[in-house]
């Protein structure tokens, strides 16, 4: 919250709902531009889906799987500072094990280029044309051919080498096998470029630097704010309504605390211009309502499709324990299944995992292992449970997790402190994603996404709706477009 020093006011040139990275780059760039900024987050961390959270005195976990591309580096300096962009590191050490094969990757072209003719026996010249049509591809292309058909154009019949180029990309974005090919090449090749990066110092000291860099351009940040609307008057955008019923969560961290009401609950802020870091579809017809579009603009949305979701299970080691750096890595893709199936990686059947393993230098200072699981999920297969039945169905996850963990980190049971499990059900608490899509929408999302301004002057959305530089990085880059887009009007206007 602001200090006394600092009072809200009245009204803002804009306004940020959300404080994803999407929402807080697009916020710093419009404050550092001299425009007079307010982001509200519903939660009372900033984040979105990339924070981070802490148990009992020391136990820090990461939410967000720690790896993105190069570019993340550039964007950073540019947008945040070069503090920031300067502890962003490589990870070097990606491993892949599955019934067609186990390896061990820098994950960038040059190796990638290796592997696939040592290892797969490819044609060098099949290769080296894969990645030049993967790294040309752009989202101004008509996107008709699918990932599938790409694949079979170079690799047909090669179930083992799809898996390779696929199953890392579908866990930064969810991609599929049926979805555009742009999706897929443009995110495959932003890694290929120079391989997978972390931030140094964990999640909680990125989102810690990220706020002191919005408090130093002069943005406002109320948090555990959440917009029940989006005020529109004569076709324009007026301002917000923030919720005078905070969300009432009594998070571990706090020790069962709740955290402090916003001072701004019940009020409407005026603004300018809204910029909406939410999910696209509770945009349009929960915070606007659709009486405020034209019918054809609501029929395109309501096609729309969300994304998947995901589980993820939290494992810290006990003191003096430690894993096997060589056997497990930085990020290790397993899965049980004979090959690469769409519907087997959302299945409650778990066959494929993706372990993100911390050491000490992840957190430097902080002598602590921890290991983030994580699958592809349907909220579906968990939206309904009963209470009780979805209590169990946690703890099935997390057994299932560790029998699957022991394979890399023997004993596992024997060497754990602590575990914890998040559902699909949990990231739509934390997040108002609906479904809690982990990605936002399809593909199809982004033109519904960039349009909105055409349908009410001031109303923008930036974050996840199948970007094709998804993740962290696409977050940041879809921040400043919308930045960009916004600052036209404002100056226009």
């Amino acid at each position: 919250m602001q200090t006394a020093t600092t009072p809200y006011l009245d009204s803002y040139d804009v306004i940020v709902i959300g404080s994803g990275l999407a929402g807080m780059t697009a916020a710093n760039i419009l404050g550092r531009s001299g425009y007079k900024v307010l982001l509200l987050e519903r939660h009372y961390k900033l984040g979105g889906l990339a924070t981070w959270f802490r148990r009992e005195d020391n136990l820090i976990f990461d939410v967000s799987l720690h790896g993105f591309p190069v570019g993340m580096i550039k964007s950073c300096r540019r947008y945040w500072n070069a503090d920031i962009a300067d502890r962003i590191v490589q990870l070097k050490h990606i491993h892949f094990d599955n019934p067609q094969f186990k390896l061990v990757t820098t994950f960038d072209r040059d190796d990638f280029t290796r592997l696939l003719i040592e290892r797969f026996k490819l044609e060098p010249s099949t290769v080296s044309e894969f990645f030049d049509t993967a790294r040309n591809m752009t989202h101004y292309d008509n996107g008709q051919m699918t990932t599938r058909e790409l694949f079979n154009r170079f690799f047909p019949g090669r179930d083992d080498v799809v898996r390779l180029l696929m199953e890392p990309i579908t866990y930064a974005n969810g991609s599929t096998l049926e979805d555009p090919a742009l999706t897929y090449g443009i995110v495959f090749s932003n890694f290929m470029s120079k391989g997978v990066y972390t931030f140094q110092g964990g999640t909680d000291l990125f989102i810690k630097l990220l706020r002191q860099e919005l408090v130093r351009n002069g943005v406002h940040i109320a948090t555990n704010s959440p917009v029940e609307k989006i005020v529109v008057e004569n076709g324009k955008i007026a301002g917000v309504r923030v919720s005078d019923h905070s969300l009432g969560l009594k998070p571990l961290e706090l020790r069962g605390k709740t955290t402090p009401a916003s001072e701004l609950g019940g009020k409407t802020i005026r603004c300018r211009s809204v910029l909406s870091n939410g999910n696209l579809k509770g945009t349009i017809f929960n915070l606007v309502g659709k009486e405020h579009f034209s019918a054809d603009f609501v029929e395109e949305a309501n096609a729309v499709r969300l994304n998947n979701s995901s589980t993820q299970v939290y494992m810290a080691l006990k003191q003096g324990e430690a894993f096997d750096e060589d056997e497990c890595g930085d990020l290790y893709f397993t899965s049980t299944a004979p090959a690469f199936q769409t519907d087997l990686l959302l299945s409650r059947n778990i066959t494929s995992r993706t372990f993100s393993f911390y050491y000490p230098r992840t957190r430097p200072g902080v002598d602590l292992y921890t290991v983030v699981a994580s699958s592809n999920a349907r909220y579906e297969d968990w939206a309904e449970l009963p209470e009780d039945e979805y209590k169990r169905s946690k703890e099935d996850l997390i057994q299932v997790t560790l029998d699957s963990l022991e394979k890399y980190v023997p004993n596992i049971r024997d060497k754990v402190a602590y575990v914890e499990a998040a559902t699909p059900r949990t990231f739509r608490e934390y997040t108002d994603h609906w479904s809690g899509a982990s990605f936002g929408t399809k593909y199809e999302g982004l033109a519904v996404s960039r349009s909105l301004a055409q349908q009410i002057p001031g109303l923008y959305h930036s974050g996840s709706v199948g970007i094709i530089m998804s993740g962290w990085l696409g977050a940041v880059n879809y921040g400043v477009i919308a930045a960009n887009d916004m600052d036209s009007f404002l100056v226009q206007s």
